[in-house]
């Protein structure tokens, strides 16, 4: 999403529909192609479920909200990391300065190295869509 007001205000949407799912978010945020949600992970929801919920709720949000973006669809793929409390505070920086983290290191090379990181077999041909 390239409109940074817009995209602002689709991290508050998404704040607030994790909060209605059952999964509190501590921090949303990214840039025009992607987007990062720390939460705290519901007992009561499978991810699958949480995910499709979110993506479901914020594009019919977002094409209400800008009828111009009525093709807006996110990717069929995500990826979802679990971490510590101890990591908690770097992750939140991180999520807060995607737009300067991104001047350095690409999408693209970024979830592979969290892929890597993660000890996450995959094969480019369908990590991308």
């Amino acid at each position: 999403m390239r409109d940074r007001d817009l995209r602002t205000e689709m991290h508050a949407y998404l704040v607030g529909a994790c909060r209605n799912m059952g999964c509190p978010s501590l921090i949303v945020g990214g840039v025009e192609d992607h987007v990062h949600i720390l939460c705290r992970y519901g007992r009561t929801i499978t991810l699958a479920d949480f995910l499709k919920g979110l993506k479901k709720e914020s594009s019919k949000w977002v094409k209400r909200k800008d009828p111009s973006l009525k093709d807006f669809y996110w990717q069929e793929g995500y990826g979802a990391f679990g971490t510590i409390p101890d990591r908690l505070a770097a992750l939140r920086r991180y999520i807060a300065n995607q737009e300067e983290h991104h001047k350095k290191e690409s999408f693209e090379d970024e979830y592979r190295r969290l892929l890597k990181a993660y000890n996450v077999k995959y094969d480019e041909r369908y990590v991308w869509d």
